[in-house]
């Protein structure tokens, strides 16, 4: 649904980043799925095309958060 989000926060070695995957448009979604060892966070069209993808290897990986479509951007 547009407006949903995925925030994912990384360990790099020597501090962390964050990365965000949005469904920027109506009738997209964002999949999550976990693979040998590798997290995929895609935006996804209603058709199934993937428009963007992000890879991250699961134990850099230090927090991912959903957000829903209705939450404040601010609060977080």
């Amino acid at each position: 649904m547009k407006g949903d989000r995925v925030e994912i926060v990384v360990d790099i070695g020597n501090g962390v980043q964050t990365f965000e995957i949005e469904a920027t448009r109506a009738g997209r979604r964002v999949d999550i799925s976990v693979s040998r060892g590798v997290v995929e966070v895609s935006e996804v069209t209603r058709g199934g095309t993937t428009i963007r993808t992000g890879r991250f290897m699961a134990t850099r990986i230090v927090a991912m958060v959903e957000h829903p479509a209705g939450e404040d951007r601010a609060t977080t």
